[in-house]
């Protein structure tokens, strides 16, 4: 890939079940000023930063043009300011063009989400459906994982107690983690013993609802020392979207993953992906994607995952040290909270859940009804 792209700084928020006394714009205040701290970054129109890119929902937000009200906030006022909706890693994707084109030099990346703001998070993503046939029936991403779960663990033959301990293995590493304050222990038997959502899915194989907000500084490679000794570097980038509607697709296939990841992964020049990475930050809304998606992107043979996510690790490779996003991040965030918690790892600046010795790294995001759209994110350091 021409033209190195570095993340120079990354920044957070809290993410909480209901953050009801924080605004949009005070959550991403927090995370811009984080990062300017970082690198002492500022706007000025020739070195400064030359595009922000907001990540943000309408239909979350409660409010049309949901980017409109945060351009004063990303120092975006009469300057460049993009949007990306649902799927936060996209704006990696889009800031490493920009940079990579010519068009600018530096690129400001901040999402929002408060998740807690709407009645039910199924009413929101049951929007996604179409209106005529699959809305009507009461589709929403729940039960379109439910529909997925059941026929991965038909093909793969993933256990309860394998998917119960994907989910406490998540909370520990999460209990170690400071941007998620509200993650408590459970046990394999409390998992296995809470309410059926969406059989095979029970309440505590789902993430959480959750608020917060996250940021990274890109970077062309020949200004990166302006602002960081420890850039991250983007080494490939792939996604893929497999159709829309659920009866024209095969949901245990990973199709639409696999194809995200050999992208990523020619772009890299990743042979063998088994070997390649130190650290992978999976999007893991229920606790069968974490399997489902690690083999989807390679990591392991088919029909092993559940044993690989049960332990956490799969080879060499740690699976979500962070907690991922099963321990509670916003849907429309998950994948750009996994780059960022990857990119930590490789700065050396993960604290409590510090991997040693992380030189390469994968982040993942996933969106749509049971893994229709897949996004791959390759990473290492100098």
């Amino acid at each position: 890939m021409a033209r190195r792209v570095g993340i120079c700084a990354v920044g957070q928020t809290t993410y909480e079940p209901d953050k009801w006394n924080e605004r949009f714009q005070g959550m991403a205040l927090e995370v811009l000023e984080s990062i300017q701290a970082q690198t002492g970054v500022d706007f000025s129109e020739n070195r400064g930063i030359g595009m922000s890119i907001n990540v943000s929902d309408d239909i979350f937000d409660a409010r049309t043009i949901s980017d409109n009200a945060m351009t004063d906030v990303l120092g975006a006022h009469f300057g460049c300011e993009e949007k990306v909706a649902q799927e936060g890693i996209q704006a990696i994707y889009y800031g490493l063009a920009a940079i990579q084109s010519g068009h600018v030099d530096v690129v400001l990346i901040v999402g929002h989400c408060k998740e807690s703001q709407c009645q039910s998070r199924n009413m929101v993503t049951h929007v996604a459906f179409d209106p005529f046939y699959t809305r009507p029936v009461g589709l929403d991403f729940c039960a379109a994982a439910g529909l997925q779960a059941q026929a991965y663990m038909d093909q793969s033959g993933i256990t309860e107690e394998q998917l119960a301990a994907v989910v406490v293995r998540s909370r520990e590493n999460a209990l170690k983690n400071d941007r998620l304050p509200a993650v408590e222990a459970v046990t394999a038997e409390e998992v296995m013993n809470s309410p059926m959502l969406a059989d095979p899915i029970r309440q505590l194989h789902a993430y959480p609802v959750s608020d917060g907000a996250v940021g990274m500084l890109l970077v062309a490679e020949d200004r990166v020392k302006e602002f960081t000794d420890t850039p991250v570097w983007i080494t490939g980038v792939g996604n893929c979207m497999d159709s829309f509607f659920l009866g024209d697709r095969d949901l245990a296939s990973n199709f639409a993953l696999k194809e995200a990841a050999r992208r990523a992964y020619r772009r890299a020049g990743i042979a063998d992906p088994k070997t390649a990475f130190d650290v992978v930050e999976v999007s893991d809304f229920y606790a069968y994607q974490q399997p489902m998606w690690i083999e989807g992107l390679g990591l392991c043979d088919a029909g092993t995952g559940g044993l690989a996510a049960s332990v956490g690790s799969a080879g060499r490779t740690v699976i979500n040290p962070s907690g991922g996003t099963l321990a509670g991040n916003p849907l429309i965030l998950g994948g750009l909270v996994r780059a960022a918690e990857a990119s930590l790892q490789l700065m050396g600046k993960a604290n409590g859940h510090q991997v040693d010795n992380v030189a390469t790294a994968l982040a993942h995001g996933m969106m749509g009804p049971a893994g229709q759209f897949h996004s791959v994110v390759t990473l290492a350091r100098d």
